[in-house]
């Protein structure tokens, strides 16, 4: 009998062909990071226990901040932040609530960058919340995979 998956955690993983250092640039230099992303993070910086906040660019969740907290800076190999996973329309009082663990990995592959993106926590959410943020989350770091891949292969 095989295990259910867990629902706790979202690990993706993309290869992009662009060299670690190009790859790191764009998920390290937090004006980079919102262009992929979709947030203003202008004249900001990702260091281990800052705080980085500025307003989603993505059509129909403008209303939403992007809003993390640093934990680990480990250049051209590691980054990694907790915030709030999105749930459009089930916004709580998030002050009192976890957030989850968001990390990126780098390493060279294939004369390319394997980026990995593990995201961890979702079974300290409430209930009401669980799913909804798992599975919204789930879906849309496929999509930010694939833009982080075009923007470090197009500058």
């Amino acid at each position: 009998m095989t295990a259910p998956p867990s629902t706790d955690r979202i690990e993706r993983s993309i290869h992009i062909e662009a060299p670690r250092s190009r790859v790191w640039r764009a998920l390290a230099d937090a004006s980079e990071f919102g262009n992929w992303f979709g947030a203003r993070l202008q004249g900001q910086a990702f260091a281990p226990g800052r705080r980085v906040q500025g307003p989603i660019t993505i059509a129909g969740y403008e209303h939403l901040t992007f809003d993390v907290i640093v934990e680990r800076v480990e250049p051209e190999q590691l980054l990694s932040y907790r915030w709030h996973p999105c749930t459009p329309g089930m916004e709580a009082d998030e002050s009192t609530q976890e957030r989850t663990l968001v990390t990126f990995t780098l390493k060279d592959a294939g004369g390319g960058t394997l980026l990995t993106v593990v995201e961890t926590g979702f079974d300290k959410i409430p209930p009401e919340r669980r799913l909804e943020a798992f599975r919204g989350n789930s879906a849309g770091w496929d999509g930010q995979l694939r833009n982080i891949q075009r923007h470090a292969t197009q500058g």
